[in-house]
């Protein structure tokens, strides 16, 4: 997969293209992307990829609180494995956001060689947001680009989208984003110093910090987690929350709890696959219903871990 520079122009007609910002890079967009790569194939054309650098929603609405599946990189890698020719990614601006429907097929046809268009299913672009696929059509017949709808992905873990999956992290409900993405979410940071409660427990932790601040964090509570960190591939239980028990104040803490590990990682990447999730976090009476509780956690975790890894 080549890698496009938004100043770069294709020749006319080459290129077979869909675009989306590709958040999470779902089975919904591998069903996309394979539609797209056929039908690039069959008229002996490149497949081409145009995907957002920055969402819409965060350029448009900065002071939402909206939040990312992936970085960018990831991005990257999970459309390129998905096989197609080309990535254009599009630096989106609010004077881009201003182009409709027609101008932006005519952008497409002009910069890029886009003969024909593959529209995501029920995907819609343009600012006028009320607009349906055969006004896309209509508008690329007068352009000289075919607009063709790729089909809905109707797999056993459907309906899915980028707004489904996000808002099943935000739950906590990782098993089930896994399934619509067809792989674990995933957090990367570096192993940073913590409060240092967690060893006198028996239970010491690396604390994730340094993370991208634009990447959705799971909800609250205890998760059975993949690690990979200095080179090795672990198992272990992290939690994400404010450490009630322990009165450690407002602060959000992601700490994990490396199984079988006690070499120093500090200043390490680290990168938590969530697998499972175990329990909401809640106040306990005291360390001793605490040290029984992240007992059980830690079963539970294991036998969840041996689970997913023996049937995948």
């Amino acid at each position: 997969m080549k890698i496009l520079g938004e100043n770069d122009r294709l020749p006319s007609g080459s290129t077979v293209a869909t675009i989306g910002m590709f958040d999470g890079v779902h089975r919904g967009h591998a069903t996309l992307v394979d539609f797209l790569n056929r039908e690039a194939a069959a008229l002996g054309k490149q497949s081409l990829v145009i995907t957002f650098l920055r969402h819409p929603r965060m350029v448009l609405h900065p002071d939402e609180s909206f939040k990312l599946i992936m970085p960018l990189n990831d991005r990257f890698k999970h459309i390129e494995s998905l096989g197609p020719d080309l990535l254009l990614p599009l630096n989106f601006t609010p004077e881009l956001s201003r182009l409709n429907s027609a101008q932006f097929i005519e952008l497409l046809r002009d910069r890029y060689g886009v003969g024909v268009l593959v529209a995501g299913y029920n995907h819609h672009f343009g600012h006028k947001r009320g607009e349906t696929f055969e006004d896309y059509c209509r508008h690329g017949e007068r352009l000289g680009v075919k607009v063709v709808k790729a089909p809905e992905y109707l797999g056993k873990y459907a309906p899915v989208s980028s707004t489904i999956v996000r808002g099943l992290i935000a739950a906590g409900r990782v098993v089930d984003a896994m399934h619509c993405m067809g792989r674990p979410h995933i957090i990367r940071g570096k192993v940073v110093h913590g409060f240092h409660n967690g060893r006198g427990l028996g239970f010491p932790t690396a604390n994730v910090g340094e993370m991208d601040p634009d990447v959705l964090l799971p909800h609250n509570g205890a998760y059975a987690v993949l690690v990979h960190v200095a080179g090795r591939d672990l198992q272990g239980m992290a939690n994400i929350g404010k450490r009630p028990t322990l009165n450690n104040g407002d602060q959000l803490s992601i700490e994990v709890n490396l199984f079988d590990f006690e070499d120093d990682i500090y200043g390490e990447e680290i990168t938590l696959e969530f697998i499972s999730f175990l329990r909401l976090e809640f106040k306990m009476c005291g360390l001793e219903e605490l040290k029984r509780q992240l007992t059980l956690d830690r079963e539970n975790a294991k036998r969840l871990l041996n689970e997913y890894l023996t049937t995948n």
